[in-house]
């Protein structure tokens, strides 16, 4: 399963629910037409009727919910999908969840360490990797130089960087 948000309040009397989205857009949660709920340690399927941004956040309408202490049942349960529901990037695009767990490598083949996460800075995303210590990278790539990834690899489970392992 992968994470696509949480379920954060109630919007309303008819069981509509506020919804914190990781996805990018963060309306781009609804556009999924089942979500997985995990309340506890239970998944439950349930169709996405209706969503839409609201604010500065998102709000959507699940079948099966059609009041408010039916939605504040759902409050804080988390919101994923098989991974499969993806829809395939064009070449030299990447989900985030797929560079977790990357190993990193320099030029000189020195092993920098995993990749635990990536995040945002709205210039660019950064790679997290923890190996002797806490590194971040710059997700810029390309071959030519100012670029921090030249490569990477899903299959062989790696990320070649050109980066000096004592920065």
């Amino acid at each position: 399963m992968l994470e696509l948000g949480r379920i954060s309040g109630l919007h309303g009397v008819r069981g509509w629910v506020k919804v914190f989205s990781y996805t990018e857009p963060r309306e781009n949660i609804v556009h999924y037409p089942v979500w997985q709920i995990r309340i506890g340690n239970e998944w439950r399927a349930l169709k996405v009727e209706d969503g839409q941004a609201n604010g500065r956040g998102v709000i959507a309408k699940l079948a099966g919910i059609d009041d408010r202490d039916a939605a504040a049942s759902l409050v804080e349960a988390t919101i994923a999908i098989p991974r499969d529901q993806l829809p395939p990037l064009p070449e030299g695009e990447y989900y985030w969840v797929d560079m977790e767990g990357l190993r990193v490598v320099n030029l000189e083949g020195v092993e920098l360490g995993k990749v635990t996460h990536l995040f945002d800075t709205g210039a660019n995303e950064v790679l997290v990797v923890q190996g002797d210590r806490e590194r971040l990278i710059p997700f810029t790539i390309g071959d030519e130089d100012g670029y921090a990834v030249k490569r990477v690899d899903r299959e062989a489970g790696l990320i070649e960087v050109d980066w000096d392992p004592e920065f």
